[in-house]
Formats: structure tokens, C-alpha cells, sequence
């Protein structure tokens, strides 16, 4: 498979929310960073999909374009559009995707979006106010992390503990 391919594969399955597609493409020692869950890696990194579409219920929609690729890395834009937290506050996320292959896989993926837009339409009036700052990017990785945390130890999945 070449490394175009391997993009398309993890995304498309994204947006087909076929998580085991996505962990496919993924090296056994993923590397992933983003604003929102800071660096996450290997069997986290691929929990943390595992959670995103659990809690997705299918609705979210994941469209993707622009893939260039070479030998060693490659790149992809594409966006997310969901409805997040208790208040079903409607997001779409345009996000960069930088990769770096090994051995056919994926083994660094870093998405890179505008957080403070994020937290703006994710948060309200307190993303608008604070999403732009250092303490809100720290107190949302803290979050977001927490979640993850309650996600493994409750997975009966026993490859994610």
C-alpha cells in the first residue's frame, strides 16, 4: 500500500467510523499530538480514537482532501463536523494532518487546528473568552485526558489497559 493509500484507508475509514480500519494503518508505536489531548502514545494514542467514536454515536461527519505524500511523511486536510458536550453545541473542526510512515504504517500523526476557534464553538462565551490562552489549552489536554483515562479503565478491552 502506498503512503496516498494508507491515508485514504484511515480516513475513509474515519468517516465510516470504523475504528479497527483506522488502527490498522497506525504503527505499534503511534506517536499523536494534537491542542486538544497533547501528545498521546502507542495503545493510548489508538484509545483515544476508540473513545472519540464511541461517544460519536455516527454523528459525526469526517470529509478529507489535499493528501501529499512522499517517501517519509505526508499530509492531509480535513474536517470534522459534530455536535459536542451536553449542550450539543455544533463544531466543524478544519484540521492539518502531518504524518511520518515506518514500515507501511503510520508512526507520528500530528493534527494541527485552531484551538481558540474550536473552543469558541465547542465552549461558548468561556471558549471566547479564555480559549486562546495558555491555561485553557492546559485545562482542556487535562480534560480531555481525564476522560481517556475513564474510558481504558472502564473498556472491557483488554488491549487498551
Amino acid at each position: 500500500m502506498t503512503n496516498q493509500e494508507l491515508i485514504k484507508k484511515f480516513y475513509t475509514s474515519f468517516s465510516n467510523a470504523d475504528v479497527n480500519g483506522m488502527l490498522s494503518c497506525y504503527h505499534d508505536n503511534i506517536i499523536f499530538t494534537d491542542p486538544a489531548f497533547g501528545t498521546l502514545k502507542g495503545d493510548r494514542a489508538k484509545a483515544m480514537w476508540q473513545m472519540l467514536l464511541s461517544k460519536s454515536n455516527g454523528g459525526t461527519q469526517i470529509t478529507f482532501n489535499t493528501i501529499k505524500t512522499n517517501k517519509n511523511t505526508g499530509s492531509v486536510h480535513w474536517k470534522a463536523v459534530y455536535n459536542y458536550g451536553p449542550k450539543k453545541r455544533s463544531v466543524v473542526n478544519n484540521i492539518t494532518a502531518n504524518l511520518t510512515f515506518l514500515d507501511g504504517k503510520i508512526i507520528e500523526h500530528t493534527d494541527s487546528f485552531d484551538l481558540w476557534k474550536w473552543s469558541k464553538q465547542a465552549l461558548g462565551i468561556s471558549g471566547y473568552l479564555l480559549g486562546w490562552s495558555s491555561f485553557f489549552k492546559t485545562k482542556i489536554q487535562t480534560k480531555t485526558n481525564n476522560l481517556l483515562d475513564k474510558f481504558i479503565s472502564s473498556s472491557k478491552n483488554t488491549e487498551l489497559k
